[in-house]
């Protein structure tokens, strides 16, 4: 599912009036809501602070709130676009200041869902995925087979040894373990062997492998 791993600002400005959204993660209401109240303090002269958020696998909790705004300009639009984009276990506040021009319904719901959309490209979102670490030992033969496999499909080596054998262990989705497992032994004639296939729940930031503890 995608996350937000590290959370970020966004700004608009439209007819005048300046939005600013914030993004964080959250793992619970009580998160969710001592943020809200936090940005309610930093932005306390703003005009509104219009907030979302979505907590669970399943987005089993969402909230939004309008804050004063027409109902249904402004906090729904922002959940929609949580929904929309898949994130799990985000909150967003938008704080907007008003430029002096009425925006009318649709441009509030179009000005907040892009505040939304700017605070997300202003995060890093990462996809937490389930699969294995999957540890595999061959001959320099097999090597440039494996290499080749996991390019593939788009999976790198996390790790590696080389002595009088080669020793890799790479990150694979659930759904591609056995297959790779498969391909492997086919490509090698059978001459990598399987040391371990832990199962993980994992990601990439910037390339680098992140595995949770969960």
């Amino acid at each position: 599912m995608k996350i937000v791993y590290k959370g970020g600002e966004g700004e608009l400005i439209e007819k005048k009036s300046r939005f600013i959204a914030t993004v964080i993660p959250v793992n619970s209401e009580d998160e969710a809501l001592e943020f809200i109240a936090a940005m309610k303090k930093k932005y306390w002269n703003a005009s509104h602070n219009c907030f979302a958020f979505v907590v669970g696998e399943n987005y089993e909790l969402q909230r939004c709130s309008d804050d004063g705004e027409p109902q249904g300009t402004a906090g729904r639009p922002m959940l929609d676009v949580l929904l929309g984009e898949q994130i799990h276990n985000a909150a967003v506040v938008v704080t907007r200041y008003f430029g002096g021009t009425l925006l009318g319904t649709g441009g509030l719901v179009r000005a907040y869902s892009k505040a939304v959309q700017e605070g997300l490209h202003g995060s890093t979102i990462i996809e937490k995925r389930n699969g294995a670490l999957l540890r595999m030992k061959t001959d320099y033969n097999g090597i440039g087979k494996i290499q080749y496999l996991l390019g593939q499909r788009g999976l790198t080596i996390t790790d590696s040894e080389y002595t009088d054998t080669v020793t890799v262990e790479t990150l694979v989705p659930l759904e591609q373990v056995k297959e790779l497992r498969e391909a492997v032994t086919e490509g090698t004639n059978g001459r990598t062997q399987f040391l371990a296939e832990d199962a993980v729940c994992f990601a990439f930031v910037d390339g680098e492998p992140l595995i949770f503890d969960e």
